[in-house]
């Protein structure tokens, strides 16, 4: 997808030019994902859904994507083809006649 080779680039341009890449450890990227998470549920703690601030989502959400983007590109994953093929092992684990409309676990099924 030439959309995500385009942010990656610029993801690893924008880090490169402040020598940030000795931060941007896989272990690292990861913590990164996960406290960004957490600023995007902080914004909807105690809160309807639609109350949630979208522009501070929009930033949040951001900054998850762009440390998985980074994290895909240290290990060489193709983002299309891991999120395709997940997609795929969903289909398997949730077929439509038995997942259809309902929230439960594929074990539950």
């Amino acid at each position: 997808m030439k959309e995500i080779e385009e942010i990656t680039k610029a993801l690893i341009e924008f880090r490169n030019e402040r020598d940030w890449e000795q931060f941007h450890n896989p272990k690292d990227l990861a913590l990164a994902i996960n406290v960004e998470a957490g600023e995007l549920l902080e914004l909807f703690l105690w809160k309807k859904a639609e109350e949630a601030n979208k522009e501070k989502v929009k930033e949040e959400l951001a900054d998850i994507l762009a440390y998985s983007f980074l994290l895909a590109e240290k290990y060489g994953f193709d983002v299309k083809d891991i999120v395709m093929n997940k997609i795929k092992i969903n289909g398997e684990k949730y077929p439509v006649d038995k997942s259809k409309g309902t929230a439960k676990k594929y074990n539950e099924l």
